[in-house]
């Protein structure tokens, strides 16, 4: 549904809670209030967003998928602060499938914004990963470091250690290679 069917309708239903509330049907007014909030607060949270992060946490991607398919237009559908949301989303779901294809999605989250530090920081380590993956190690150390950088909470601490690991096993397999 459109964002501006969504204000519409949220509205209509709040203003028809408080028209009910005059009338003396207290009952069917707080219901109308609920479900008022509901529909706005879908304004802010797009369900199928929701769902699709509920799936990936579950790590059942092809549900994942569904969910974020069924958002056709996206720069539509959703207010602008979540643009950046979903095309980290739908990197995270590339990035099992096609890795270097989602490097695109994981760009554009950049780009567009996302507001919390932890989000920032799982998209540069995963560009970190697909950089490593191209065997272009400054990129990767680049990445790495903005990384641990937008990763104030430590979050994602143990993933990036990895990623270090995994660079310093790349340098000793190019040694060994030139012997």
């Amino acid at each position: 549904m459109p964002n501006i069917i969504r204000l519409i309708a949220g509205f209509a239903l709040l203003g028809g809670a408080v028209a009910l509330f005059i009338f003396g049907f207290w009952p069917w007014g707080i219901v109308a209030i609920l479900l008022g909030l509901i529909v706005l607060v879908t304004y802010f949270f797009n369900e199928n967003m929701l769902l699709a992060q509920w799936f990936l946490r579950k790590d059942n991607m092809p549900k994942a998928k569904m969910y974020l398919d069924r958002i056709t237009n996206y720069e539509k559908q959703l207010i602008k602060v979540q643009h950046g949301y979903y095309n980290l989303l739908v990197g995270l779901i590339e990035s099992r499938t096609a890795p270097m294809k989602s490097e695109k999605y994981f760009k554009t989250a950049l780009s567009l914004g996302m507001q919390m530090e932890h989000n920032v920081a799982l998209a540069k380590l995963s560009l970190a990963g697909i950089a490593m993956a191209k065997r272009n190690k400054r990129e990767a150390t680049m990445y790495l470091a903005e990384a641990k950088k937008a990763d104030k909470n430590k979050l994602l601490a143990d993933q990036i250690k990895q990623m270090k690991d995994q660079m310093g096993m790349m340098d000793k397999q190019q040694q060994v290679r030139y012997r």
